[in-house]
């Protein structure tokens, strides 16, 4: 039977439509190509002979992927980096200090601060000015005291919420909505959380297997650079004129 031109038309558009509704793929030679839109110091080898145990170097990131390296002007997205923000009508050093802090007690009936054996070596205070390693550090000796003490649960505002729950809870929620407002008060962190483009971020260090939501800061920056682009696509449509 013969086929009418409306047929033919309708069967291509079909044929275009599914053709059209799958992603396309890159192909890895052709994602290792789109780097030459982004600073190529991005992933500059290291040598690996002196390197820190804990580092993942740059020269790691697989195809369409860059390391979040402290190497260089990404290291600015770590919760490590110095940049400070005001959250809640406190000041803090880094998203690190933010973070670390809420592990030391908060107020003298904390039963942190009073539990048997209990001997901080600084305050929550002091804890929230911390930057890098030092606020790491000051994390994990919290974190040991807090395992002697059989706490489970961190505090913020008088409120105690679990540290390390399986699904996204109370800590997650702050820890992104700090990573928020270092963004928010610092442009270079927004101008580089930007230039990453479409690259998929991987974090500089190992980190442990199936660690809860608020650990993989990688994945919040991307969501969080997603957020940015649509709304700054928005912003630049023009609107249609209405038709009387």
């Amino acid at each position: 039977m013969r086929r009418g031109p409306f047929v033919v038309v309708l069967a291509l558009g079909l044929a275009f439509a599914c053709t059209r509704s799958h992603p396309v793929t890159l192909s890895p030679a052709a994602l290792f190509e789109q780097r030459a839109k982004y600073p190529a110091h991005w992933w500059a080898p290291v040598p690996a002979d002196g390197a820190p145990d804990w580092e993942i170097l740059p020269q790691a990131a697989g195809p369409g992927e860059v390391i979040v390296s402290k190497r260089h002007e990404l290291g600015v997205l770590s919760n490590f980096a110095t940049t400070p923000f005001v959250f809640r009508g406190t000041r803090y050093a880094s998203v690190e200090g933010f973070w670390q802090m809420m592990l030391y007690p908060e107020a003298p009936n904390d039963p942190r601060a009073s539990a048997p054996g209990a001997a901080w070596a600084w305050t929550r205070a002091q804890v929230a000015q911390m930057v890098g390693f030092e606020a790491k550090h000051a994390g994990e000796l919290g974190e040991a005291q807090m395992a002697r003490m059989g706490i489970t649960w961190v505090s913020f505002e008088g409120q105690r919420f679990p540290y390390r729950p399986a699904r996204p809870g109370r800590h997650f929620e702050l820890i992104q909505a700090a990573m928020r407002e270092k963004l928010r008060q610092n442009p270079e962190v927004r101008q580089v959380l930007l230039a990453t483009g479409n690259l998929i971020l991987r974090p500089d260090h190992f980190e442990e297997p199936n660690a809860p939501a608020a650990w993989r800061y990688c994945e919040i920056w991307m969501r969080i650079r997603g957020e940015l682009r649509s709304a700054r696509s928005s912003s630049v449509t023009p609107r249609k004129k209405s038709v009387l």
